[in-house]
């Protein structure tokens, strides 16, 4: 038991401090640019866009490097590891930390926020895809595999709370030292760890097999996964404006954003165990529904609604249980099913990171431009514009829940195998 859990920690420690970075870089980094530097909306809904957009066509080049790269000399895996950690390290402290000469510059602030972010996204990509396909290419039976992934996720969930927590309780400062510790044991703990079986002969077996992209299961499954990943990102770009102007409650925010987060992990059980009465689909299906009443609730809330928003919290945190076991578990079995498991999960890795991001970067270029066309200003008390700022928040997310809810149950019957859909008893 003891080699298991040392097992587990040390291949799932990398989870905590890539879960962790990605919370500053995509909800808390538009929000402080536009109020700590001035940088207009529009302006930086538009470089978010075009970065992440970049960011994301980059990702199924990476999955295809990273299936060769775990194929090669292990020593050869670790120095790219090593290398994108320590971009990650720098790229996150310049993009908060600017050089004084550029804050009052706005070309030059925006241009050097677009090359940091690009660099330390590029870096996060390589590690996560790295970290996801080396767990897959370990082996074993689906019972080992999960216990893998949940070692990974569980360490994600730690990082994504602590990151939420940190920087209200210690300031930026702390977060990102924590942040940089972490990062550096991740990598040692993972240079420590099973090592991934090498694949000679995968560049002959990429050629000969079926991408991605040829599966219809996997176009379809993405579409659904893309949609609803849009309605997540949307309020994940907002939820700090939210709560300063909308709900004017600060001081709430690490409460707020923990009680998400914590919620989410608590619910994890309990979605994997729906699994077995409702089928993955199905299953999936419940949680979009529960989020789209939540979000209908939450336009509801004003000022000092504080008790309202952290039920919103808690029940939104229940409904990102679901997103966060069950589509990669759809995933998991497309690829088994056609044929690619052990070979190809770098390339199937990359393009749905690929589809996270361009989540993000849709949501961030077109919440933020439709705020400032529509009044809504940074610290604003303006009616008009906290009024949009709420239906922005909380009943834009839920038009997009429902398409993707529409198209995962006209899909349902089009993604193998039957099981995935469930147990109709």
């Amino acid at each position: 038991m003891s080699a298991a859990i040392g097992a587990g920690l040390r291949y799932g420690a990398l989870g905590l401090p890539l879960a962790f970075v990605a919370l500053p870089l995509y909800v808390v980094l538009p929000n402080h640019y536009a109020e700590q530097f001035g940088v207009p909306l529009a302006a930086l809904g538009g470089v978010l866009l075009a970065v992440r957009s970049l960011d994301a066509l980059l990702d199924p080049w990476i999955g295809q490097r990273v299936d060769r790269l775990l194929s090669g000399p292990f020593s050869r895996t670790l120095r790219w590891l090593a290398l994108a950690a320590a971009v990650l390290m720098l790229g996150l402290t310049g993009l908060f930390f600017p050089l004084p000469a550029l804050r009052g510059e706005l070309p030059a602030l925006l241009a050097w926020c677009a090359a940091l972010l690009l660099a330390t996204c590029l870096a996060w990509s390589v590690a996560s895809v790295l970290h996801q396909a080396w767990g897959a290419r370990l082996g074993g039976d689906d019972a080992t595999q999960a216990r893998r992934v949940a070692w990974r996720e569980g360490a994600a969930l730690v990082g994504v709370v602590l990151a939420s927590v940190l920087p209200s309780l210690a300031g930026l400062p702390v977060s990102l030292t924590v942040f940089i510790v972490t990062l550096a044991l991740g990598v040692l703990a993972l240079a420590r760890a099973d090592r991934p079986v090498p694949e000679p002969d995968l560049p002959d077996t990429e050629e000969a097999s079926p991408g991605p992209w040829q599966l219809p299961a996997f176009r379809r499954l993405l579409a659904v996964f893309m949609l609803n990943g849009i309605a997540s990102a949307v309020p994940a770009t907002l939820v700090l404006f939210f709560i300063r102007d909308r709900l004017q409650l600060p001081q709430w925010e690490g409460a707020f954003l923990a009680s998400y987060f914590l919620a989410g992990a608590l619910s994890l059980p309990l979605w994997v165990r729906s699994v077995d009465r409702l089928g993955l689909v199905r299953a999936w299906g419940a949680g979009m529904v529960l989020a789209v009443l939540t979000f209908c609730g939450a336009v509801l809330l004003g000022e000092g609604d504080g008790r309202g928003f952290l039920l919103v919290c808690v029940a939104s945190g229940l409904a990102l249980g679901a997103d966060l076991a069950l589509p990669g578990a759809l995933l998991a079995a497309v690829v088994r099913r056609s044929g690619l498991g052990g070979r190809a999960e770098g390339r199937f890795f990359g393009w749905w990171t690929a589809a996270s991001k361009l989540n993000l970067a849709l949501a961030a270029g077109l919440a933020l431009p439709l705020l400032q066309w529509a009044g809504y200003q940074p610290g604003s008390r303006d009616p008009q514009g906290l009024e949009m700022l709420g239906l922005t928040y909380a009943l834009l997310p839920c038009v997009f829940k429902l398409m993707a809810l529409a198209l995962l149950w006209r899909l349902a019957g089009a993604l193998p195998p039957t099981s995935l859909q469930g147990d109709p008893r």
